[in-house]
């Protein structure tokens, strides 16, 4: 179980995961030992599990951000196995979720064009043995950026 306190230092972490035990303990009026042992209990309870940054997709040259649904033609382990592996091996599949409904899969994707989207989708996704259909929705704007799970 985790108090209002763990809870208060979860905010803070999602905010900023650079803050010390100091700043921490500044910032919720505790010792920065204090601080230091509930972030590392948070840490191996495994309420937090990483730490990263976050890149500017266009300054990389990832000016194409798109969801991809992809249905599967037959849904055995097989199918489902060999198409993880594909996914797997792809950079610019940022994550992947199965689904309820109509999809069975759903991709987040980063391409540098146009063209490389539609070469994912066209010689990479829609040729796999499993896969039955893919339709693509071409993000036009991301007005609310990913943000810190509730706490």
């Amino acid at each position: 179980m985790i108090d209002d306190t763990d809870k208060r230092i979860l905010a803070a972490l999602q905010a900023d995961a650079h803050l010390t035990a100091q700043q921490l303990g500044d910032m919720l009026h505790l010792s920065p030992s204090q601080a230091g042992r509930r972030r590392q209990r948070l840490e191996s309870a495994g309420y937090i599990r990483g730490y990263a940054a976050r890149l500017s997709p266009e300054l990389l040259g990832l000016d194409v951000q798109a969801f991809v649904q992809v249905q599967l033609g037959s849904h055995g382990p097989e199918q489902a196995q060999g198409f993880a592996r594909l996914v797997a091996t792809r950079p610019e599949i940022i994550s992947a979720w199965t689904l309820t409904g109509d999809a069975d899969y759903m991709l987040r994707v980063y391409c540098a064009d146009l063209g490389a989207l539609n070469q994912l989708i066209h010689e990479v996704l829609s040729p796999h043995p499993a896969v039955a259909r893919v339709q693509s929705q071409v993000v036009m704007d991301q007005f609310k950026q990913d943000a810190p799970l509730p706490t």
